[in-house]
């Protein structure tokens, strides 16, 4: 097959192995790539996809790339397919690579995973927005630009806010969501947190040092801390592939919707009784970023919301506990629905 392609590009880790011609079909430039292809752009390979899916885990599922919005997403999938996947949204500054592989490998044995960095975050294009309702936006133009109808849902720190905007913005493409070391708008101590956040990162906004994760997620205790040495290697078992840090423009737009957020006036958090989707609330016992007590406020004010606080633990508890915290989930996503209407499987 000669190069250039015709059709439309695919792409597979940031490279063009071949395109959908204007019949569907894929065009490719070996056989090795045409699984992927295949998976990617052709709705009647189910079994190749699956095949490939399965085969993927944290450490070796490609980096792909979809446009929405006109803004060029990097994700990766991986998992078993075939039922409702879940959605990861991430924390201040972080990349695909930030997440823990026990945790998303643990989640992957019953569903899809799918990382995703929003908008103008490491290896996708565009620009940080500086509100969480249009970060939720664009995570629900990348949503939709995957051809999904359903998706469960797990943010982390700020991607706990934005998870929380997907929600309201397109009620019915969230089937349930985990909403992990967050807060509502204008919760208790919110209007803080960018100087928290200034002051836990100091002179290394863009790229912090490693040790300033033991701080912001981890215990101070000697099992907390070494619970977060072990984080971090874990973190470094992707070799091939990884993200690029983050760039200097990233750091103050998420902190400017931070500061948004946080702002205290009265029924601020008066929509939380509007996301009726079950909904599990995690945190640690301390959380020196966004105060722990906001988890127990976001649980008492979503009609179908549980929560669970790990002890001696910080902002960052399901990296500190994430076996733990990978049974938990699994029994949340798996769970039949209990709600005020009655039981509903799913």
């Amino acid at each position: 097959m000669h190069k250039p392609y015709g059709g439309f590009p695919i792409e597979v880790n940031g490279e063009v192995v071949g395109a959908i011609g204007l019949s569907g079909a894929p065009t490719v430039q070996n056989d090795v790539d045409c699984a992927s292809a295949a998976l990617a752009l052709v709705p009647d390979a189910v079994p190749a996809r699956r095949f490939i899916m399965n085969n993927y885990t944290h450490q070796t599922a490609p980096t792909q790339f979809v446009e929405a919005n006109s803004i060029r997403f990097a994700y990766r999938r991986f998992g078993k397919t075939g039922g409702v996947p879940l959605v990861f949204s991430q924390h201040y500054i972080g990349t695909m690579d930030y997440w823990d592989p026990t945790v998303t490998d643990g989640l992957a044995r019953d569903r899809e995973v799918i990382l995703f960095n929003n908008a103008g975050v490491s290896s996708s294009s565009g620009e940080v927005p500086t509100t969480f309702e249009q970060m939720g936006a664009n995570a629900i133009a990348f949503i939709k630009a995957l051809g999904l109808k359903q998706v469960d849902l797990f943010g982390f720190s700020i991607g706990g806010m934005v998870v929380q905007e997907i929600t309201l913005q397109a009620p019915d493409l969230v089937r349930r969501l985990i909403v992990d070391g967050a807060g509502p708008r204008g919760g208790q101590g919110m209007e803080l947190i960018a100087q928290a956040t200034g002051r836990l990162f100091g002179a290394h906004p863009h790229d912090p040092p490693e040790s300033v994760w033991l701080a912001v997620k981890f215990s101070p205790s000697e099992a907390g801390q070494a619970a977060g040495r072990e984080f971090l290697k874990r973190t470094h078992r992707r070799q091939e592939g990884r993200d690029p840090e983050v760039n200097d423009k990233v750091s103050p737009a998420q902190v400017e919707a931070i500061g948004k957020w946080g702002v205290q006036q009265k029924g601020a958090s008066d929509y939380l009784k509007t996301i009726k989707q079950p909904t599990l609330v995690v945190n640690g016992s301390n959380d020196v970023n966004i105060p722990t007590v906001n988890s127990f406020i976001m649980q008492q004010n979503m009609p179908n919301a549980q929560l669970i606080i790990y002890p001696d633990s910080n902002h960052g508890a399901h990296h500190q506990y994430p076996e733990l915290f990978v049974e938990h989930a699994t029994l949340f996503l798996n769970a039949v629905t209990t709600t005020k209407e009655g039981c509903t499987h799913g």
